[in-house]
């Protein structure tokens, strides 16, 4: 059996909503051993619960799998005390509340380092500990916005798109944490001390939207919808409808590449005139008829062979079933004995030596009160007492 990258590292989980959760899927997908400290059922506010989410779809929800899952009132005393017991030889401590919560809750980082010097604490918010939104409420829409990327996306004299919360909560939030927490643990192995990590997720969706910026000092034309090279302004760089209503994404930003794709088309007047400002309307207009000749599919076997950068624009309920999908391991299936087979997105990276496994299940909350407490010395009386208090 090969080993797992991070096996050995300890993580206590005491985040809610995704960016937190997804840092420490990834975290516990290469082995780490993630701890998720869980409301008792029942209590709280839950956005979850208000829309009806329930086990079936939280089985569903890679974000939980791999995981062990411990229930602590964490305003109670006797299960604050067994929380920082948990914490007392934990790796890593990641959290997602408000500035100040967790200091109101005797968790912050100041208080834990104390009990646990070699601790990193990761605290995932939307606009960091600091500056003058420090406090404000928001969600992935408000930091993709105050990052820049919104104001970036659609189509041209239409308003924003929105897109799902995957710059802001995913990769702003929960992979560049997931990123900073690594990276504290190597600069750990040298000075032997932890540290505390401030990731703000408007933070993250800036750094991701530096290629625009840089555009935009560098020109001084800021990119709007529709009218940056990225998002639609050329021709050889756009989404096409086809002949069975479906998409086509077309990226020829290359000159070579695009002059393949006028080759095909017929349209080899246009070779040369890829950034042709003033030409962009006729060649749009003659791709978008061009390209309704024919299925989405069809297409995409036609140019993919011909070095031409053409791929069909997967919905949802296409992604998990592309063959070249299930190929590089992103459909994976888990049994459950409730419901049965339980499919989830697969694990990204892939590592010779120290592969990724997805091993369990997103766990029932608390389902491992018991054994998780239990390891931790907690005398049993003690935990049969925090049991019945939920």
């Amino acid at each position: 059996m090969l080993m797992t990258a991070l096996r050995g590292l300890k993580v206590i989980d005491l985040s809610r909503h995704a960016p937190g959760p997804y840092c420490t899927m990834l975290l516990a997908d290469l082995g780490a051993d993630v701890v998720v400290v869980e409301q008792p059922p029942g209590q709280g506010r839950s956005v979850g619960a208000e829309m009806g989410i329930g086990r079936k779809e939280r089985l569903y929800n890679p974000v939980g799998r791999n995981k062990r899952s411990v229930a602590l009132d964490l305003k109670d005393a006797a299960a604050h005390a067994a929380c920082l017991k948990l914490i007392e030889d934990a790796d890593i401590v990641v959290e997602g509340f408000r500035p100040g919560v967790a200091k109101r809750l005797g968790l912050d980082y100041e208080t834990l380092r104390e009990i646990n010097p070699r601790l990193i604490y990761c605290s995932i918010s939307g606009y960091g500990q600091n500056g003058p939104y420090r406090d404000y409420v928001g969600h992935d829409l408000n930091y993709i916005s105050i990052g820049g990327v919104l104001g970036m996306v659609g189509q041209k004299d239409g308003p924003p798109t929105i897109p799902v919360n995957i710059i802001g909560d995913y990769a702003g939030g929960g992979l560049f944490a997931a990123f900073a927490i690594l990276a504290a643990v190597v600069a750990r192995n040298s000075s032997g001390e932890g540290q505390y990590i401030d990731m703000a997720m408007s933070d993250g969706v800036l750094s991701l939207a530096n290629l625009a910026v840089c555009d935009y000092l560098s020109s001084g034309t800021p990119p709007r919808p529709g009218e940056y090279f990225l998002n639609g302004a050329l021709p050889c760089y756009s989404v096409y409808e086809c002949a069975d209503g479906k998409w086509l994404a077309i990226g020829c930003m290359e000159p070579w590449f695009w002059a393949r794709l006028c080759k095909q088309l017929d349209m080899e007047q246009y070779a040369r005139e890829q950034f042709n400002a003033r030409l962009f309307p006729e060649m749009f207009a003659i791709l978008r008829r061009k390209l309704k000749e024919k299925p989405r599919d069809a297409w995409f076997a036609q140019f993919a062979p011909d070095d031409i950068c053409a791929t069909p624009v997967l919905g949802i309920e296409e992604v998990l079933d592309d063959p070249h999908n299930r190929a590089r391991g992103m459909a994976v299936e888990l049994e459950d004995a409730e419901f049965g087979k339980i499919r989830q997105v697969g694990i990204a990276p892939k590592f010779s030596a120290t592969p990724g496994s997805v091993r369990s299940l997103p766990p029932d909350p608390g389902q491992h009160t018991r054994e998780i407490l239990g390891a931790a010395g907690i005398a049993a009386d003690v935990i049969e007492q925090l049991l019945a208090a939920q």
